[in-house]
């Protein structure tokens, strides 16, 4: 009898502190937290609650004070920097509040980056990165730089930038946070289609309440812990 797959992110008890002027700072207590493959989850939580430190310990940018994180049933605290880093560029992309691209370079140079670090032919990367600005209908921004871009133009250029390696997971920080309703019901709806296209699996850190009841599972962050949501409010603390 074979094994059943493990999930593609499990946490164990995982925490996280900072000291600041010899005090002990506790963001994050004993969070437990198992993701299948092909699941969206929304986290939300009050502005300072920890959703963005969580988001970066679960995609392995920061490492927890205490505790256990599997990626794909990689122990992550006994990967060596290297491993860790060549395992996160394979399976997981990211989209933050900023869209971080790079103002030098077009639209389609932007999205092309990663394959072209990790030595894709350049023919290869070109050709994914085109495909995905499509089908985000910006075919007719790829020589554009973004600062020719609107704001939602240049979110959905990251979005396809975290997509282009094709990854299994996808963490976005409150991607929608600097655009306007109507701009953010698009990403929105990308979002959403990943999963119907590819089966991506996402971790979404959001004040936004429309997106968060879309998702599967709504976690709420509070006092340092990660709780089932079994409602969502009608309104978030910003």
């Amino acid at each position: 009898m074979t094994d059943p797959m493990p999930p593609l992110l499990l946490a164990q008890d995982i925490a996280k502190s900072f000291w600041l002027e010899q005090r002990r700072i506790d963001v994050l207590r004993a969070i437990s937290l198992r993701v299948e493959s092909g699941q969206s989850i929304a986290i939300i939580g009050a502005s300072g609650a920890g959703k963005s430190t969580l988001l970066h310990l679960l995609g392995t940018l920061d490492i927890p004070t205490e505790g256990q994180l599997m990626l794909a049933g990689h122990d992550i605290l006994r990967m060596s920097e290297e491993a860790l880093a060549g395992l996160r560029n394979r399976m997981i992309g990211f989209v933050f509040q900023a869209h971080y691209l790079l103002p030098e370079f077009s639209a389609l140079e932007n999205v092309m980056m990663p394959a072209l670090i990790q030595r894709m032919p350049r023919q290869q990367a070109q050709q994914r990165a085109q495909e995905l600005l499509e089908w985000v209908g910006l075919q007719h921004r790829l020589d554009h730089r973004p600062g020719e871009l609107s704001g939602g133009e240049r979110q959905r250029v990251a979005l396809c930038r975290a997509l282009v390696m094709r990854p299994r997971l996808l963490l976005a920080d409150e991607p929608t946070g600097n655009l306007d309703h109507q701009t953010g019901e698009g990403i929105h709806h990308l979002i959403q289609e990943l999963h119907q296209r590819w089966g991506v699996t996402s971790i979404v850190v959001t004040h936004n309440l429309s997106l968060a009841q879309r998702m599967q599972r709504t976690l709420r962050l509070e006092k340092g812990q990660l709780i089932e949501a079994q409602d969502t409010p009608s309104r978030e603390n910003a």
